[in-house]
C-alpha cells in the first residue's frame, strides 16, 4: 500500500515556527509522501514562506504542494513558489512529478484550480471580459491537471493523484454557505480528473466543509483543509498498480 499524508490550509504566519514541526518529522514512520493542498501561509509574504519553508525542509520524505489563494495575496507567488522549492519541495501549478518511495513510483499533477461553480449553477464564458476571463482561467488550471495526469499515466506511475486548492466537487462543500459554493471550486477539474484518470483527488480551501466527496467518474475526492480533518495531516491508502490507459478513472483509493 502506498501511504499519502496530506493537508492543506494550514495558514502559517511569521510567528508560528515550529508549529507543525514535531508532527512532521514522524512522517517517515507512517507516509511515504506529504502533499500540501495550497493556503500554506496567511498573505503569501515571503516572510511567511521561509516559515513554512523551515517547517517542511528535510522531512525524510517527499512533499509535493500547490499554492492557494491566500498564497497569492501579496502578489509573489513565483517567490512563494522558488522559498518552497528551495526548502525541496515540488511546488506545481499545471505541472506533474513523479516521486519514488518504498518502491513505488507515484505521480502528483497538481494545480491552484479556481471557482466557478458545479454541474447547473455555474458561471459560462459570455459576457463581460472580465468574466469571461473569470472562466477561462479556471479552464486553464483544469486543462493542466489533465494533461499532467496524462502524461503521468504514459509514465507508468503505480497510483496518480490530483492535488488541487479548490475543490473539484460539490460533496466536499457541505456545511459551507450555498452562496459561496462558486468561490470554493470548479467541476471543471472534477472533468479533467475524470477524462485523465486518477486514483485520488486531494484539495483544501473549504474550511467549514466535509472530507469525503467522489467525482461523478467514481474518483475519490478528499478535502483536507486542517480545519476539516483537525490534526496536522490526515494519512490515506492507496493500492499499488499500474496503469494501462491515460483515460478513464482509476480504481477508487482506499480510505
Amino acid at each position: 500500500m502506498i501511504r499519502i499524508a496530506a493537508v492543506g490550509d494550514i495558514h502559517l504566519g511569521s510567528g508560528d515556527q515550529g508549529l507543525l514541526r514535531p508532527a512532521f518529522e514522524t512522517l517517515p514512520e507512517c507516509a511515504d509522501l506529504l502533499l500540501l493542498a495550497g493556503d500554506l501561509t496567511r498573505h503569501g509574504t515571503l516572510e511567511e514562506a521561509r516559515v513554512v519553508a523551515r517547517e517542511i525542509r528535510d522531512l525524510g520524505v517527499p512533499v509535493v504542494a500547490v499554492l492557494g489563494n491566500h498564497d497569492h495575496h501579496d502578489d509573489r507567488p513565483d517567490e512563494v513558489m522558488a522559498i518552497l522549492r528551495d526548502a525541496g519541495a515540488h511546488v506545481l501549478e499545471g505541472q506533474g512529478t513523479v516521486v519514488t518511495s518504498g518502491g513505488a513510483r507515484i505521480g502528483v499533477a497538481g494545480t491552484k484550480g479556481f471557482g466557478g461553480g458545479f454541474v447547473g449553477r455555474c458561471a459560462g464564458e459570455f459576457g463581460e471580459p472580465v468574466m469571461k476571463e473569470f472562466v477561462r482561467y479556471s479552464r486553464r488550471c483544469a486543462d493542466g491537471l489533465r494533461t499532467s495526469l496524462e502524461q503521468l499515466g504514459e509514465e507508468g506511475c503505480d497510483a496518480r493523484i490530483a492535488l488541487t486548492h479548490f475543490s473539484p466537487v460539490p460533496d466536499t462543500l457541505a456545511g459551507e454557505p450555498l452562496e459561496i459554493y462558486p468561490f470554493l471550486g470548479s467541476y471543471l477539474l472534477a472533468e479533467a480528473i475524470d477524462t485523465a484518470g486518477a486514483d485520488l483527488a486531494v484539495h483544501g480551501h473549504a474550511h467549514a466543509g466535509t472530507e469525503h466527496g467522489m467525482t461523478s467518474g467514481g474518483v475519490r475526492v478528499r478535502n483536507v483543509a486542517q480545519p476539516v480533518i483537525g490534526r496536522a495531516f490526515h494519512v490515506y491508502h492507496l493500492p499499488v498498480h499500474e496503469h494501462a490507459t491515460t483515460t478513464g478513472a482509476a480504481a477508487p483509493a482506499a480510505r
